[in-house]
């Protein structure tokens, strides 16, 4: 296990260019299941979730080359199907998370799929009925195999219908869609998540030869093809990162620009930041972040107190809260904020009530942060990284705090988060990785 020990209280300051976007890669890299012509994504961020899943397509038999560190070429022209469904594979799947993307591409193609449940962050539950309601309205039979507790997925060919989504779950939407190109007639999803990687994806699927309407809203429209062929797919630039970037900026900046980070799919990530007072100034396709001697928190125009909730997009992303609540922590005034898509995401306020924070865990889904206004540092502490968005809060913590900090179990922090500690370096902080 890794861990970051970190100097804090080094000022960041310069140019720093946000990777391309986890999620989104996730998706597009399992769509490249759904033909045997090569397909070419770039800007694929050098992580440790994408690695594996690329490992993971590996396996089961897909052509994959690296061009560059972010370019590559994929080709699933020949599929070992009997891998998938042994039980090495089961278990691969069980420990990463994005996984669970290659199950509609499989069904769609070949009539099959085998699922357990898939790992990644302790944030809670993150049930998959919604991915498992769409296939069977799509026809798909499922039958649970208690000797190996898995799911077996099998339809001849899947069949276009009307449905509404109980969720607009990104995965359970991106999963359906991916089934649903192959679907004889037309399949109309409603309550469709509507992200800007979603849409990146339905995209880049009907550049293969899918027919979908409707894309950026919540209303999907999927004719069914026969056939998809190659294509080139570049990824957006990683908005939770960004978020990141903008946290740093704020709590430890001396001046920052973040570039290229195509503004147009951020949504309302730059204002969540400008209501804690947070400067932001925007340069053409760039964020430039001054240093922020103070920032005030706002209120409502009647004067209560802000309270800053996720939501399904174009909501506020609930992978954002934990980066916007250690910002908080050195704001002038008071916020609360409301965790409502997972029930175990805030108890990472503990390590920064440890660190000095004036926080109150109202309960597992609401605490309220009461701004230091900079009058009162964060002390260092040895912490753990419970998820990969605590995780890189936990970190802009330490790289404020006054003291060495260390932050062990900083894998989740790898998963979501290319070379973090050398490009933070980069900009002046002082962060050592130790094995």
């Amino acid at each position: 296990m890794a861990a970051f020990i970190i100097e804090g209280g080094h000022p960041l300051s310069g140019t720093i260019t946000p990777q391309g976007a986890k999620n989104e890669a996730l998706q597009v890299i399992c769509a490249t299941l759904l033909t045997d012509d090569e397909v070419r994504i770039n800007n694929i961020p050098d992580i440790r979730d994408v690695n594996n899943l690329i490992q993971l397509l590996k396996d089961i038999g897909v052509k994959v080359t690296r061009l560059s560190s972010n370019d590559y070429l994929f080709k699933a022209d020949e599929l070992d199907l009997n891998y998938l469904e042994s039980d090495e594979f089961v278990r691969k799947c069980a420990a990463l998370r994005g996984s669970v993307l290659m199950i509609g591409p499989l069904l769609a193609r070949f009539g099959k799929a085998v699922i357990t449940k898939p790992g990644g962050d302790k944030i809670g539950r993150r049930r998959l009925d919604t991915h498992f309601l769409g296939f069977k309205h799509l026809g798909a039979k499922f039958e649970h195999l208690d000797n190996r507790n898995v799911y077996e997925i099998a339809a001849k060919r899947l069949k276009g219908c009307y449905m509404l989504l109980d969720e607009a779950s990104v995965t359970g939407t991106a999963n359906i869609v991916m089934a649903a190109v192959f679907a004889k007639g037309t399949t109309t999803i409603y309550n469709a998540a509507c992200e800007p990687y979603l849409q990146q994806l339905c995209h880049m699927l009907n550049r293969m030869g899918a027919r979908i309407s409707g894309i950026g809203s919540n209303l999907l429209t999927i004719e069914g093809v026969d056939k998809l062929h190659g294509t080139e797919h570049r990824t957006l630039p990683d908005m939770i990162e960004i978020g990141s970037f903008i946290g740093m900026a704020a709590m430890i900046g001396n001046g920052i620009r973040i570039k290229d980070v195509s503004l147009r799919n951020l949504g309302i990530i730059p204002d969540a930041f400008r209501r804690l007072g947070v400067k932001i100034k925007v340069e053409g396709d760039d964020l430039v972040i001054p240093r922020q001697t103070h920032y005030v928190v706002d209120s409502f125009i009647d004067g209560t107190i802000m309270t800053l909730a996720d939501a399904p997009w174009p909501g506020l992303t609930p992978d954002l809260l934990s980066v916007l609540i250690v910002v908080a922590t050195q704001a002038r005034g008071s916020v609360l904020f409301h965790q409502k898509m997972f029930e175990s995401r805030l108890f990472f306020v503990d390590k920064l009530i440890d660190m000095g924070a004036q926080i109150i865990l109202c309960d597992p889904h609401r605490a309220v942060v009461v701004g230091h206004d900079r009058k009162v540092r964060l002390r260092a502490q040895r912490m753990s990284s419970p998820d990969i968005r605590a995780g890189i809060a936990l970190l802009i913590a330490a790289m404020s705090a006054n003291g060495i900090s260390r932050i062990d179990n900083i894998e989740q922090i790898d998963r979501g988060y290319e070379h973090i500690e050398s490009r933070l370096n980069a900009l002046g902080a002082c962060i050592r990785r130790e094995d």
